[in-house]
């Protein structure tokens, strides 16, 4: 089990280049990943992507890659002969104004096409280096996202200790209240019959009752719901989906169990059920 939150950061220096991968992700229903880079490494951008999805399943994920290169290999050409085109025409608006001061050269030198600066981007040069950083960078991150995540299991089995808890009280109640059902039935029967009760109809009586007010089904379903959540917790790398729907199937065999209950010990239970069942599904939150 993973948490959706994690961070992680790496770097490189050597006598060529400096580089950097930072990884933050928070919470999210789905992957939505976002990849930071400098544009002319754009062609790289995909295999990032698929790298990146390979090793996460949720969350809101951002990388950053920064890249800054210590001996840059520029090719600059000067195109002498839109310098001497500005040059005249900055020089005709001169006279034009009445002004007869040199054009300055850095004013040439500014303009568009004068000079020309070319950079030889190789983007499998790069992805030398950034390949293993990144590599090393998801490793650190999918640790720290695994570390929060055992802490937040820890939790949530904890939570589900206390709603097995109180599955093993409605068991135990179970049966009791249905002897409770039929003793006030024979009761109320005894208050107008006297001695004169029906046995058949109070079984009757007690049948329809416990047709109404019986909580056996949720209880096993209740259960059931329990059990499929410990196996998805063991055996799926990234549960929260699927746990957020049991928890959902859960939540409502507990209402069920409370709105048949007539005894304060299955309530009180019923109370304590449901606020682990709550913190189970705030935790879930976070889970990949």
């Amino acid at each position: 089990m993973k948490s959706m939150t994690g961070y992680a950061y790496e770097e490189l220096n050597n006598d060529d280049l400096s580089l950097s991968v930072e990884i933050k992700s928070y919470n999210s229903r789905f992957l939505d990943l976002s990849i930071n880079l400098p544009s002319f490494l754009s062609r790289l951008e995909m295999t990032i992507r698929e790298k990146v999805a390979d090793k996460i399943a949720r969350g809101k994920v951002d990388v950053y890659i920064k890249i800054k290169e210590k001996n840059s290999k520029l090719s600059v050409s000067a195109d002498t002969q839109a310098a001497l085109e500005y040059a005249s025409a900055i020089s005709e608006i001169a006279g034009a104004l009445g002004r007869s001061e040199p054009v300055p050269l850095k004013l040439i030198i500014e303009q568009e096409g004068v000079l020309n600066v070319q950079k030889d981007f190789d983007p499998d040069y790069y992805w030398n280096f950034i390949g293993p950083l990144l590599d090393k960078a998801l490793n650190q991150f999918v640790d720290d996202r695994k570390r929060e995540g055992d802490n937040l299991c820890a939790d949530i089995l904890k939570m589900v200790n206390k709603i097995d808890d109180c599955v093993s009280l409605f068991t135990e109640w179970q049966p009791k209240m249905e002897d409770l059902f039929k003793a006030s039935i024979v009761k109320r029967f005894e208050e107008v019959l006297g001695d004169k009760v029906d046995e058949q109809r109070v079984m009757q009586e007690t049948a329809a009752l416990l047709v109404k007010y019986t909580i056996n089904e949720e209880i096993v379903r209740l259960k059931s719901h329990i059990s499929a959540l410990k196996k998805e917790i063991e055996t799926n790398p990234a549960p929260g989906r699927k746990l957020d729907f049991i928890c959902q199937e859960m939540n409502r065999e507990i209402n069920t169990i409370g709105s048949k209950n007539q005894v304060s010990e299955v309530g009180a239970a019923v109370i304590t059920a449901k606020d682990a069942l709550e913190n189970i599904r705030e935790q879930i939150r976070n889970i990949e």
